[in-house]
């Protein structure tokens, strides 16, 4: 398997320190730490958590001429590091557990260096500044009281830092150094050196050269329109100096014009993409630059191939992921740069795009053509871009300086009519296709297949309002002409529409009479003008000198985060999402239902869309009671437990009587993410399920400890009274899951696999309760009426009662700041933990990183009749 890495560099900077480094998610978590390592499980040495560095300084030994650090370094040690508390070999696993380490403040590693071996720990500790951590040796074989930093030597070179100081030539590079505003004694002296000052001065020119490259733009407003540049058509592809080739996308063309965080996305036709395309206008905002830049839009599949059908139905992120693949920058921070060559433009654009995201640089792929040309067409993609290093930008000019090469025949064509064959049930059998030349419509042919009825009913609603009585073709086209694969076909009957539409189709080729042959359907395109769609006209690529340019190298990336996106477009109030194959109409999306904090019923349905496959596991085949906020967290609520006559069909339900009323309720159980947002909907803000399932009603899943403090008491006496209850449980043996409330409490839940009756549960609690009640009686109270607690906080065991519920685990509470009931690590629960840690802004980046920690309460459970047995008081 392949293993995790660590380093230790010794530095002597601004003082003498060493630098412990641990390689995690492709970067080195780093800890200064001023007095070193120990092998003596005694001494305690503080180590101060830094930056994080990229993870190729693992191997870096010389001199940091000049800026932040400025000193030398050498490795001290390194090696392979693991998880002591990890069994898993697999290198991502072990990563996730360095992650929760941290995040707790407690490490346990395991080193297996040249110099430092065995178990170590590094503790988070308080009083010593926000980053302050413990680094020591845990006892084991390799402890020992000599002082370790008495080998001085590099485990790389076998030289001391005085020794590498005199005879290194490496030198650390700008794009590395950050600038200190000021210099230490140490950057002093070193820099009279002859070497560190060349290579200083090295430094100092590589961190000016993006300015210097700007000034060659002309100094101007930003442009309020630029038309982009177009590509001329050639016929095959090829290999020449001075050119250099991109992936054409299948996408929408895009112009963003951008003034730091107000942004203008327009297409080819100079229509707005704002709301459109909502997310890109939200990444190009949060980019924050002065440019006007170029790219395309585009969805990508998993792996990483722009699909045209999928972007041209986007409505929200649960249709695709969008990105942004920008390739050329027009204005620049005050200055018009088209005028600029291709390449320098490019420079300028490479050191502002972001480096992750939905903006990506699209790449190029040097000047070998061919090569490129030929992974293009095996992938399956449209084809490539050729363009001239040195051509400057020409706005809405078909330029020679760029050339398009398609790897598959695709076209725009105008929608001239359509036809329906006699007895036919379809909405239309073919569409009738032309291009213009000249202002005139030609006809290029018929398309019938690409499309499935639902599309034809939409495209039937756009044809309506223009239909015509004349042909808008130049001629009329025999729509009934036999072919020589079809000699006698079906009657058709025409009906034109004026010229006013586009679609793009594909096809194996022209004929001579330029009419398409196998055409096909892709999509309509509402990013381009009727008037603008011409016959693509190939011109022959010159011949030249073929010259190999080793490998095209990796020509997609796919999306990195295959986490789900959001489900609603917070651009229309009321909008129609297919879900479980179940139809749900959401409206009013935009209401406020956090008027303070400004979050929307959008924003909740699309955080239970987001966390569904996390939180579904604790709502599925559980009735539901339902407490609905339809104006927000300000309005009135109510409960709504009986969806008789009111939900629809495919909406599961359950029957169920209560022994207060004997009534008769029909309860919604949450089955699925359409069952969810359903109730989301509905302005069920929180999620409050049975602890049992429909299949057997009478046995929880789980036992519930409910700390309810009352206003007197301190969110630190519920951490106290969490803490202890904790520990009472691991007295009996038994584990035990916290989790926030999200409002004020905390609740703790003790796994139980459906093995016994609400009774047993009940009074399992009852025991913990009195336990916990006894260690603090001074502020909190087993009673269960209000008044007989005097103002203390409430253990609640009764919470084990059929129909009685608490928040579930990832659910949003109706509460300031839209806090979420959050599933905690035993290691969080202490001084400091605040319920506003949590909210629905957090916690689905909290479940990438940890996973559901959660997920124990759904396991087989503890077997009561041994713990109550085998439990001996303290």
């Amino acid at each position: 398997p392949e293993n995790l890495r660590f380093v230790i560099q010794k530095h002597d900077a601004t003082r003498l320190h060493y630098d412990f480094r641990l390689e995690v998610d492709g970067v080195l978590k780093s800890w200064a730490v001023p007095k070193g390592p120990s092998t003596d499980p005694s001494i305690k040495r503080l180590a101060m958590m830094v930056e994080d560095h990229p993870f190729d300084y693992r191997n870096f030994e010389g001199i940091i001429p000049s800026g932040y650090g400025a000193g030398t370094v050498i490795v001290w040690d390194d090696g392979l590091y693991l998880p002591v508390d990890s069994d898993s070999t697999d290198k991502t696993d072990q990563q996730k557990k360095i992650r929760q380490g941290i995040h707790a403040g407690k490490l346990h590693i395991m080193l297996l260096g040249k110099k430092l071996k065995g178990e170590y720990a590094l503790v988070k500790t308080k009083g010593k500044g926000e980053n302050a951590w413990l680094l020591f040796k845990v006892k084991d074989n390799y402890a020992s009281v000599d002082d370790i930093t008495l080998k001085e030597k590099s485990v790389l070179s076998n030289k001391t830092l005085a020794q590498i100081e005199k005879t290194t030539e490496n030198f650390y590079g700008a794009k590395r150094v950050k600038q200190s505003s000021s210099k230490s004694q140490k950057e002093i002296t070193l820099n009279k050196r002859d070497d560190v000052k060349k290579a200083t001065a090295k430094n100092k020119k590589e961190t000016t050269k993006k300015s210097k490259t700007t000034l060659k733009g002309n100094v101007s407003a930003i442009p309020k329109a630029a038309a982009p540049m177009l590509a001329t058509l050639v016929d095959q592809p090829f290999n020449k100096e001075g050119w250099q080739f991109e992936i054409k996308w299948d996408g929408y063309r895009t112009v963003a014009f951008c003034s730091n965080n107000i942004v203008e996305l327009r297409s080819r036709n100079n229509k707005s993409f704002n709301e459109k395309f909502y997310p890109i206008h939200k990444a190009v905002q949060d980019w924050n630059v002065k440019a006007v830049v170029d790219g395309e839009i585009v969805v990508l599949d998993e792996n990483g191939k722009s699909n045209f059908g999928l972007l041209q139905n986007w409505r929200s992120e649960a249709d695709g992921e969008l990105f942004f693949y920008v390739f050329d920058l027009l204005w620049f921070d005050g200055k018009n740069v088209m005028d600029l060559t291709l390449v320098e433009r490019r420079e300028l654009l490479k050191q502002i795009v972001p480096k992750d995201g939905s903006i990506r640089m699209s790449e190029n792929f040097g000047d070998n053509g061919i090569e490129v040309f030929e992974a293009v067409t095996n992938l399956g993609l449209e084809g490539i871009i050729a363009k001239k290093t040195d051509s400057l930008y020409s706005p809405g000019e078909r330029s020679k300086a760029w050339l398009k090469i398609k790897a598959n025949k695709r076209q725009e064509m105008v929608i001239g009519g359509y036809t329906k064959n006699s007895g036919s049930s379809k909405a239309f059998s073919s569409l009738l296709l032309g291009v213009f030349e000249k202002g005139k419509l030609l006809y290029t042919g018929k398309v019938g297949t690409g499309f499935n009825a639902k599309q034809q009913k939409e495209m039937l609603t756009e044809f309506k309002p223009l239909i015509t009585k004349s042909s808008p073709f130049n001629t009329i086209p025999d729509v009934n002409k036999p072919s020589r694969f079809r000699h006698d076909p079906p009657t058709a009957l025409a009906t034109w529409i004026k010229p006013e539409l586009v679609c793009e189709v594909n096809f194996t080729e022209m004929t001579t009479d330029g009419v398409m042959r196998h055409p096909s359907f892709v999509a309509m395109r509402t990013d381009k003008a009727a008037k603008e769609v011409t016959k693509d006209e190939v011109s022959s690529t010159p011949t030249v000198t073929s010259r190999k340019s080793g490998k095209a190298g990796k020509i997609l990336t796919p999306p990195k985060d295959p986490a789900r996106k959001t489900l609603i477009n917070p651009t229309q109030e009321t909008q129609v999402r297919k879900i479980n194959k179940h139809e749900l109409k959401f409206t009013n999306v935009s209401k406020l239902y956090w008027k303070k904090e400004k979050i929307t019923k959008g924003d909740l349905l699309n955080y239970y869309y987001q966390v569904a496959p996390f939180i579904l596991p604790y709502l599925k085949d559980r009735p539901q009671s339902m407490n609905r906020y339809p104006n927000g967290i300000e309005g009135k609520s109510f409960y709504f437990k009986d969806v008789s006559g009111t939900a629809p069909e495919w909406i599961e339900t359950f029957d169920y009587k209560s022994d207060a009323d004997n009534r008769l309720r029909k309860y919604l159980v949450a089955q699925d993410e359409a069952s969810l947002l359903y109730m989301a909907n509905l302005g069920c803000i929180e999620m409050n399920p049975w602890s049992s399932r429909v299949n057997s009603p009478d046995n929880p899943d789980w036992c519930i400890i409910d700390l309810d403090p009352a206003k007197k008491n301190t969110f630190e006496q519920v951490i106290e009274a969490a803490q202890i209850t904790h520990d009472i449980l691991e007295n009996f043996e038994v584990k035990s899951y916290p989790k926030t409330s999200g409002s004020t409490g905390i609740h703790i839940y003790i796994p139980l696999g459906g093995k016994y009756s609400y009774d047993h549960s009940k009074e399992f609690a009852r025991i913990i309760a009195t336990l916990v009640h006894n260690e603090i009686p001074k502020y909190t109270s087993i009673e269960r009426m209000v008044k007989a607690r005097s103002g203390k906080m409430y253990i609640d065991f009764l919470q084990n009662r059929p129909q009685a519920t608490v928040a579930s685990a990832y659910s949003v509470r109706p509460k300031p700041n839209a806090t979420v009931s959050t599933p905690l690590h035993w290691e969080e629960v202490k001084t400091g933990l605040k319920m506003t840690d949590f909210t629905i802004h957090n916690v689905l980046a909290r479940i990438k990183a940890e996973g559901d920690i959660f997920k124990p309460v759904l396991g087989k459970g503890i077997d009561l009749e041994k713990v109550i047995n085998n439990y001996t008081p303290k």
